[in-house]
C-alpha cells in the first residue's frame, strides 16, 4: 500500500461512529521500520496547510481495520489524541 492510497481513505471512530477526516501524514519509527501513528487534521484547512485547527495523532495500535474506503480506529476520548500546534513567530 502506498501513502497516497492511505490519504484517500476516511478515518472513522468506531466508538461513536464519527468521521474524523482523512489521513494527512504518518509518523514513522525509522529505527524499527514501522508506522507509529497516523495524523488526521481537524478544523478548516486549505490543502492541509493553512487554517486553524489541530491534528489528531492516532497511534497505530488504535487502528482496528484498514478497508478499501475507510480506516476504522478506536478512540475512547478523541480529545486526548489531539496534538497541540506550536506556532512560533520570527522577529
Amino acid at each position: 500500500m502506498k501513502i497516497s492510497d492511505f490519504q484517500t481513505k476516511d478515518v472513522i471512530n468506531i466508538v461513536d461512529g464519527k468521521k474524523l477526516g482523512q489521513i494527512s501524514d504518518l509518523e514513522l519509527d525509522l529505527r524499527q521500520g514501522r508506522i507509529d501513528s497516523i495524523v488526521v487534521p481537524t478544523g478548516s484547512r486549505f490543502f492541509g496547510m493553512f487554517g486553524s485547527g489541530s491534528d489528531v495523532v492516532i497511534p497505530w495500535r488504535n487502528i482496528v481495520k484498514i478497508g478499501a474506503d475507510v480506516v476504522l480506529v478506536r478512540l475512547d476520548d478523541a480529545k486526548a489524541y489531539r496534538a497541540e500546534e506550536v506556532e512560533g513567530s520570527a522577529k
